[in-house]
Parts: C-alpha cells; sequence; structure tokens
C-alpha cells in the first residue's frame, strides 16, 4: 500500500524537447530515436538520458522525481506512450504529466510497479489527489513489464487508460492547458529505472 504523498520536490531533472518546427499542432509523435534534438541534464539523484530510441529515467536516490517535458503549450488530445520498467524496486512510481505550468505545478497519471494508480494535482509542489488515493489495478502490468499509460484531456475531464482498461475519470478545472512530460519517481529506496517510447499524441 502506497503511504502518504511523495513532497521530496527539491531536485527535479527536467529534459525538455525542442520544439524545433513542430509546433503545437496535432498529431505529434515521438519515437525517440533522434537525441540529437534534445537537451539532457543530470546530477547526483538522478539521470535522464536517450538510448537506442529510448528515454530512460533513472531515479538514484530515495523519495526523488525526474522527468522530461516536451515544451509544447497543449489543451486537449489524447495521449499514449509505453512505459517500461527496467529495474528498481516495484514500490515506485512512473507516468504521465499533463497541463504543466511550471515544475510545481501540474496533473499527474501515475502508476507503480506493485499495481497501483493514482490521479493526482501538484499546486506549489504540494501533491494532492484527485478522487482515491493510490488505488491497486489488476489492468497493470507489475514489476519489469510494459504498460501502455493513455490520457485523454477534453475540457475540464480527464481519462486515464491502462493497457486499453479505463482506470479513472475526473474533472478538475484547476489547469487549462499547459505542457505534457514523462516521468519517474521513487519512494523508499532508489535505483529506479523506467523507459519511455512510441509517445503518440493526437486530437481526442
Amino acid at each position: 500500500m502506497k503511504t502518504g504523498l511523495l513532497i521530496g520536490l527539491g531536485v527535479f531533472l527536467i529534459l525538455f524537447l525542442c520544439a524545433c518546427g513542430k509546433g503545437d499542432s496535432l498529431p505529434w509523435e515521438e519515437d525517440f530515436s533522434d537525441p540529437s534534438d534534445w537537451t539532457l541534464e543530470s546530477d547526483a539523484a538522478a539521470q535522464v538520458t536517450v538510448r537506442d530510441g529510448v528515454l530512460h529515467i533513472s531515479i538514484v536516490s530515495s523519495n526523488q522525481l525526474a522527468w522530461a517535458v516536451a515544451g509544447k503549450d497543449l489543451r486537449d488530445f489524447h495521449l499514449t506512450v509505453e512505459a517500461t520498467q527496467i529495474a528498481g524496486p516495484n514500490d515506485n512510481e512512473y507516468g504521465v504529466l499533463l497541463r504543466m505550468q511550471d515544475r510545481r505545478n501540474f496533473y499527474a497519471f501515475s502508476i507503480s510497479g506493485d499495481g497501483y494508480f493514482l490521479v493526482s494535482r501538484f499546486v506549489d509542489g504540494v501533491r494532492q489527489p484527485i478522487g482515491a488515493d493510490w488505488s491497486p489495478s489488476d489492468a497493470i502490468l507489475q514489476g519489469a513489464n510494459t504498460n501502455i499509460l493513455e490520457v485523454i484531456a477534453q475540457g475540464n475531464r480527464f481519462t486515464f487508460i491502462v493497457n486499453g482498461q479505463q482506470l479513472a475519470q475526473v474533472e478538475d478545472d484547476r489547469f487549462s492547458h499547459g505542457d505534457i512530460g514523462l516521468y519517474a519517481g521513487s519512494f523508499y529506496e532508489g535505483r529506479v529505472e523506467v523507459a519511455f517510447d512510441n509517445l503518440r499524441v493526437t486530437a481526442p
């Protein structure tokens, strides 16, 4: 069972994707095959890299988050991405960030290696669950597996899907538009590594 909210937000790793010529039009696809367009940043707590056409986020320390953001400004969309746990304890979190205003204000759709999910809102760096707290789902493949995550944003309504099964639908009007991101995080133990590939964003 997940315990409490992850509020250790002091050490963030940001990976900004260049929007070179892409603008914010949809559909938009990213297969991470050309890392030359990316700006990568790492430190002692986490590393964000692109290797062999795959985005890897590795969390070295406990109670940390690291992410990649796309440099977009999107309102309504349907996002699909493959997320694979590569290493580390199953007591972790990874997923999609959406309608990001900055590094402290955004929505998050999170799953964990031990089969839980959470929809939350970060306001001034503080996580606030929207609806239920961390909840189990048989739709989530646990451990070192690939899960297909989907997010549909339409106005103030958000639908969250894993491996074709809808896990939650919520309404919230705090953020009406913003960036999207992919992230991973640790709780009590570090050494978490998650890979992301085949990101596709279309109109809802």
